[in-house]
């Protein structure tokens, strides 16, 4: 049975804790992760630019890699770009979208919390989940403008100062009408990065809802459960639209994940 080629792909570097997710369920499979740094964050950019890009990326990057499955492992980009993608090329598609429905039939106090980009809380997509499965619950949208770039500086072993991170959490936190928030939709990728500091951070403990496992479990229903044997001998890609190297403390953290950075001149730089 052929391994399956799998590309996993995010606006920067949170798509990693998808990635680890996938991985881990499927093994066997060689996977190419893509980072469009180059134009990172999403969150800000016109929608009509980033769905133009986005489809244009896509194409460059299949007709070479042919992969069997691709995971938009970005919030901002699957609520927006996902139709089209599907439209324009015949692979399998996996999105990623804010886990509203599994959040709110699991919350005790029925008090829930979606943290997201601002454009990911902004967009009638997300809206239109609460509306159709609060099941009850009353949902708080909150919006960071900050959290993204800070995961990332967190993974280039950079400092990043609580303070910083507490400003952003800390209006997931609702204590009102005798019920308090116990469940927090961690609506980017990005964030989970953030995840220890998250619960070292909060006012009270909550439950944190990473899209990952579900996304990966998906991944296994489209690929077919993993043959025995060992996993692919070829070390995981990854490619940054920039061309850029990383530096040092980021090559390390991307070793941590199981991938290879590919030099700039070695055919594994994605088109811009």
């Amino acid at each position: 049975m052929k391994a399956p080629n799998i590309i996993v792909f995010d606006s920067g570097l949170g798509g990693l804790t998808v990635y680890r997710e996938v991985a881990a369920a499927l093994p066997q499979a060689r996977y190419l992760y893509v980072a469009d740094d180059a134009f990172f964050p999403y969150g800000g950019r016109d929608e009509s630019a980033l769905i133009a890009r986005v489809v244009d990326l896509m194409g460059d990057l299949i007709a070479p890699e042919k992969p069997d499955l691709v995971v938009i492992a970005c919030n901002t980009a699957s609520t927006l770009v996902l139709p089209q993608l599907r439209e324009r090329y015949q692979v399998p598609f996996i999105g990623t979208v804010p886990a509203i429905k599994p959040a709110c039939a699991a919350s005790i106090s029925k008090r829930v919390s979606v943290l997201g980009t601002l454009a990911t809380v902004a967009r009638e997509y997300t809206k239109a989940l609460i509306r159709d499965f609060a099941n009850g619950a009353d949902v708080t949208l909150v919006g960071s403008g900050a959290l993204a770039a800070l995961a990332e500086a967190k993974l280039r072993g950079e400092s990043v100062d609580d303070a910083a991170i507490a400003r952003e959490l800390s209006p997931c936190f609702v204590d009102a009408d005798g019920r308090r928030t116990d469940t927090v939709v961690l609506a980017c990728t990005h964030y989970p990065l953030l995840l220890d500091r998250f619960t070292a951070l909060a006012p009270w403990p909550v439950r944190f809802i990473d899209p990952a496992p579900a996304i990966a479990r998906r991944a296994v229903e489209l690929m077919g459960a993993p043959p025995g044997g060992p996993p692919a001998g070829a070390p995981a890609r990854i490619r940054f639209t920039s061309g850029r190297l990383s530096s040092p403390a980021l090559s390390a953290a991307l070793a941590g994940f199981g991938l290879r950075e590919s030099a700039p001149n070695g055919g594994c730089q994605a088109a811009v």
